[in-house]
């Protein structure tokens, strides 16, 4: 589905990211995990096609990501709130993104109240996203890359600044997405929660590819042990 061929990513003297080869399958959830700076965000942005590789490239169904815009239609992403649109309200931004895709106020709305519990039944109305906290432009942030049911969903961080009850019903909503087909591949300093949600972890550290293990009952054990050290 997703692969990372040679890649690489330097800024100055530093290699944020050099990754020889990398396949993520069809219908797999893959968590990736690592210190600050370890290359995380840099992999993630490299696969959206946001920043340009110093060598290498990436293919999302076997064509490249920099040379076509076809994997924008079936890929959702957030990775922070540079992402939304601060002078629109939830609502707003919410229909601007459906129209890319084909859908209208209506699928909003029912969207909205299939997903009503991950907003805590908070009434955002009269508001610009400019205005919400954190944890609520984040939660925008997933509910547009969510909208259109996409074949690929990415996020950075989707944990974060979320309240207990949203962070439980997020963990649930991923896997429903990864039962229904979608390919996850998602970023996350929360060892628990990724270890839960995701089916195969990869280690960043420095750059480089450190672990790329399959999810079981000692495996956030040993992530554990391997930050500890």
């Amino acid at each position: 589905m997703i692969e990372l061929f040679d890649l690489q990513k330097v800024y100055g003297e530093k290699i944020a990211l050099s990754v020889d080869a990398l396949k993520i399958n069809s219908n797999e959830c893959v968590g990736l995990v690592g210190n600050n700076g370890a290359g995380k965000t840099t992999m993630l942005s490299l696969v959206l096609d946001l920043i340009k590789a110093d060598k290498g490239y990436v293919t999302s169904k076997s064509v490249k990501v920099s040379g076509s815009d076809t994997w924008k239609t079936y890929t959702g992403s957030f990775l922070d709130e540079r992402f939304l649109i601060p002078f629109l309200s939830p609502q707003e931004y919410l229909e601007f993104i459906a129209s890319l895709h084909g859908r209208n106020k209506s699928d909003v709305e029912v969207f909205l109240q299939e997903n009503e519990r991950f907003f805590n039944h908070e009434d955002f109305t009269g508001k610009y996203i400019r205005e919400l906290s954190a944890g609520n432009k984040n939660k925008v942030g997933i509910l547009a890359a969510i909208l259109f049911k996409p074949e690929i969903l990415i996020l950075d961080e989707p944990f974060s600044n979320l309240d207990p009850s949203s962070q439980a019903w997020l963990k649930i909503k991923l896997k429903g997405l990864q039962e229904a087909g979608t390919t996850l591949l998602i970023s996350s300093h929360d060892l628990n929660h990724v270890t839960e949600v995701c089916n195969r972890i990869i280690l960043l550290e420095e750059g480089g590819v450190k672990k790329d293990i399959y999810t079981k009952a000692e495996t956030l054990p040993e992530l554990e042990a391997y930050f500890n050290v």
